[in-house]
């Protein structure tokens, strides 16, 4: 007995570091993943429907209110409109249908939070039965907005979650700030084992609607809409089986250091003292050089070795040769199988559809997103991805590639891997046997085409 103690002592030890080893190197490593149990994108309730849906009769009102512009600019608002993708039935802010873009007030802007956040979050936590008083962790990201108490503490006060909640709410990081917010939700992750978190991605568009002439702040009047998401994501393998989504890899890119790719897509004032967002001729080039940049980190983590074998060979011979193959490009289709493009405008999707040689198939959903629900901006990814699961495109094992661009200027884009077959019809419930239309022309080709009229070119409208 006493050789068996002794024994046992000289080997607690060891017995010790074998269980740290297996703490902080197996147990810590399986609580590292990043599972998302569900999410809900907003949509306008059956009572709010007539009162927000921006159709073309209202965008023309809205445009035409506008007094400080001339026929030009008319002109460029309506042709933009013509060409943006966008359909009839979007969602508009509240002050901005009822005329009021240019006085919103604090309530107006909490009123529009409030319907986008709680709805979201209501259908959340009833279609997955999970308590509010069981979040651990809480991301709010609205890029224009930003108010005391945050936006966060407004939803810790609103379903009564508990004091330990680790609430952070994010601001101003644009367009692709819902991966990023998924991104920060992950890293805790890494700390804390067996967590739930949700995460918000909205924007407030009812006061920084712009109401001066500069065009390009006035584009940005054509091409957002109203709309959001919250997603419940968990590390608790316990709920696995759960979930419909696992996040496999995310790189995030960030051009900030760069002055013009800072200032091509910046929240300014014109000359008149009208503030606005201000979109500029630099963009297309930040966007490029941060997508690049951000594959060429992404890439290796996603394709099989065959493929990035094959693209190393075809790259060499291309340059030893110097002739040009289109066969150099990476073919992003062998690790992933779909695409789910931020919606931002029907140029955007165009030019990420050429740049990959995607096909009409893969730039579908997020065409019809932005149809449907325009440029939601953060939360504009999550209507793709529901457009596709409502499609019953996702099954168990594909993966999805998620690309996102922002102001920053920022790429932030991630993989997911689907856990179980996919077919909620979502957000897209009353629709989607409507999608894709046989046609998407925008009405105002045929009511408004005497913008395109040159006798017209003297008359003012004010």
């Amino acid at each position: 007995m006493e050789f068996f103690m002794e024994s046992l002592l000289y080997l607690l030890p060891f017995f010790y570091v074998i269980l740290y080893l297996c703490n902080n190197f197996v147990f810590r490593k399986r609580n590292q993943c990043c599972y998302m149990l569900a999410y809900e994108c907003y949509k306008a309730t059956d009572d709010e429907e007539a009162s927000r849906t921006l159709d073309s009769q209202s965008c023309a009102k809205i445009v035409f209110r506008n007094k400080n512009l001339g026929l030009e600019e008319y002109r460029f608002l309506l042709q933009t409109i013509v060409n943006s993708g966008i359909g009839e039935e979007t969602y508009a802010p509240k002050n901005i249908m009822e005329g009021r873009e240019d006085s919103a007030s604090l309530t107006d802007a909490l009123s529009e939070m409030d319907d986008i956040i709680f709805t979201t979050l209501d259908r959340l936590f009833s279609r997955t039965g999970i308590s509010p008083s069981e979040i651990d962790i809480l991301v709010v990201n609205v890029s224009l907005f930003s108010t005391i108490p945050s936006l966060t503490s407004r939803v810790m006060n609103r379903y009564k979650m508990r004091d330990d909640v680790k609430a952070f709410n994010l601001s101003g990081m644009g367009c692709s700030a819902s991966l990023v917010a998924i991104d920060l939700a992950q890293q805790l992750f890494k700390t804390y084992n067996n967590k739930l978190a949700i995460v918000i991605s909205t924007e407030c568009m009812g006061p920084h609607w712009y109401c001066g002439k500069d065009r390009s702040m006035i584009l940005s009047n054509c091409l957002f809409r109203s709309g959001g998401c919250s997603m419940l994501l968990t590390n608790n393998n316990s709920l696995k089986n759960r979930a419909i989504l696992k996040l496999k890899c995310s790189v995030r890119t960030h051009l900030g250091s760069n002055d013009e790719a800072y200032g091509c897509c910046i929240q300014d004032e014109d000359v008149d003292g009208y503030q606005g967002f201000r979109l500029t001729k630099k963009l297309t080039k930040a966007a490029a050089i941060a997508f690049t940049n951000n594959l060429q980190v992404l890439v290796p983590k996603i394709l099989p070795l065959r493929e990035l074998l094959r693209y190393t060979i075809v790259s060499y011979y291309r340059n030893y040769t110097k002739t040009s193959a289109k066969s150099q490009m990476i073919n992003l289709k062998t690790g992933v199988e779909h695409f789910c493009i931020h919606p931002g405008g029907r140029a955007v999707i165009d030019e990420l559809g050429k740049s990959l040689e995607l096909n009409e198939y893969d730039l579908e959903p997020a065409r019809m997103a932005l149809h449907r629900f325009g440029n939601t901006s953060a939360g504009g990814l999550w209507y793709v991805l529901g457009y596709m699961e409502a499609k019953k495109r996702l099954k168990k094992g594909d993966r999805i590639l998620m690309i996102s661009l922002g102001a920053g200027f920022k790429c932030n884009n991630c993989v997911w891997e689907v856990i179980n077959d996919l077919e909620d019809v979502n957000v897209w419930k009353d629709c989607i046997h409507r999608y894709p239309p046989k046609s998407i022309i925008n009405p105002f080709v045929e009511k408004y085409s005497w913008i395109n009229d040159e006798y017209l070119s003297f008359v003012r409208f004010h």
